[in-house]
């Protein structure tokens, strides 16, 4: 009787049950429960669900005590790790001990998963009214203030904030990179610069994107008269076949030596419209905005959620980004119409300001939003494909902004 008890009590004493008892695994009870409510905004309040859901779920796993799926040790990932940029697999006694999700977990630290999502928005994007009215890519860049306002802030704020040893514009720089609204970026970023912080960043960029029409309306309402959210613009003119191809070919060239370190995530966007606009390549056009960007968005979900263990996750930084990251938002949303209002007192044909707004680069969500704002104002107004120009301008300048920063800080 007294083997079969020791037999049941060592077999209980191997479960995840008791791991929980153990010292500093209460974090993964917060983490667990963290990870659920997430699940629910997702499914339920349809926060970027696609997304949302991978990456809540990838949080879950890694933090099951016992399950061993994900080790931040090998990315030298959390506190005491010295170079998170060298993959030490020396770490783990043999490979038996190795996780699933560090061998997936490769895509997001070299790289390819965020890049291979950007062919996806290529083949999913029509430049076409960027190219009619090339005035919306200045607009799109003038939606990357929030960005700056927000690293600068960053740098400011972790000058008294603890942190695992990652130097502090990396951190910054990651934080900034939440204002493009665009979360393959965020990601490609942070993955390099400050990986210890991806689950942070990954989840507030997300969490904001999903919160465009109540983040942004606000802001475009207070920075224009109701007399300017009445303009209406004209219609934009036909964008022939040529120009749809030669685009995406001389915006890579040009990118590619102005900013090289932008060249993975621009050339992979363009790549993707390419398929999209050359009329021979309708098959890999319709895999890499189907199968291919289905199967990428699920590896990179779970994998960045892996990151957010309770020891990285459950600290005073997670705090600051979050708030950091609606301020780069709001900062990005506010830059797009202020530009916009200051070309129209030089141009003769008037811009509607809101749709200056549209440059945060949520495709297509924030275009939708400066729609809906206009319409209200003015029943005959019909924003959405104006505001397309800034929209798609602004993930061809989050793409520049990333580069810069890895040009700067990598």
């Amino acid at each position: 009787m007294e083997a079969i008890w020791e037999t049941i009590s060592g077999f209980f004493s191997e479960t995840g049950f008791a791991l929980f008892f153990q010292d500093g695994n209460w974090r993964c009870l917060i983490m667990i429960a963290l990870a659920c409510f997430l699940l629910y905004l997702a499914i339920v309040k349809k926060f970027e669900p696609l997304l949302l859901v991978p990456i809540a779920f990838g949080m879950l796993l890694t933090n099951l005590p016992g399950a061993n799926l994900f080790h931040e040790e090998l990315f030298g990932l959390g506190a005491n790790n010295a170079d998170p940029g060298v993959i030490q697999w020396a770490k783990l006694g043999n490979i038996h001990e190795t996780g699933l999700l560090d061998y997936l977990y490769l895509g997001v630290k070299l790289g390819i998963y965020p890049c291979l999502i950007f062919m996806g928005v290529g083949a999913m994007t029509d430049f076409g009214p960027l190219i009619a009215n090339p005035k919306s890519l200045i607009l799109g860049a003038a939606a990357q203030l929030g960005i700056f306002i927000a690293f600068a802030l960053s740098i400011l704020a972790f000058q008294w904030i603890p942190t695992d040893g990652t130097p502090i514009q990396n951190i910054a720089a990651s934080i900034g990179i939440i204002g493009g609204a665009d979360g393959p970026t965020a990601i490609l970023v942070t993955s390099r610069l400050a990986p210890s912080y991806l689950g942070a960043i990954a989840v507030a960029a997300y969490s904001y994107m999903a919160l465009v029409p109540v983040i942004q309306p606000p802001f475009m309402k207070l920075l224009t008269t109701k007399k300017e959210r009445q303009i209406v613009m004209e219609q934009l003119r036909p964008v022939s076949q040529t120009e749809k191809i030669l685009f995406p070919i001389v915006v890579t060239v040009f990118v590619a030596l102005l900013v090289p370190s932008a060249a993975p995530l621009v050339g992979c966007l363009m790549l993707g419209n390419l398929f999209r606009e050359c009329g021979v390549t309708e098959r890999l056009s319709k895999t890499v905005q189907n199968e291919l960007c289905n199967i990428v968005t699920i590896f990179l979900g779970v994998c960045v959620g892996a990151t957010a263990t309770g020891k990285t996750f459950l600290q005073l930084a997670t705090l600051v980004i979050v708030v950091l990251g609606v301020i780069a938002f709001i900062g990005g949303t506010c830059g797009g119409v202020l530009l916009a209002k200051l070309m129209n007192l030089f141009l003769k044909k008037k811009i509607n300001p809101l749709i200056g707004s549209a440059g945060v680069s949520a495709v297509p969500m924030a275009a939708r939003v400066s729609q809906v704002v206009g319409q209200k104002e003015n029943p005959k107004n019909f924003l959405l494909m104006h505001a397309m120009g800034p929209n798609v301008a602004g993930v061809i300048g989050s793409a520049i902004a990333a580069g810069v920063f890895l040009t700067l800080f990598r």
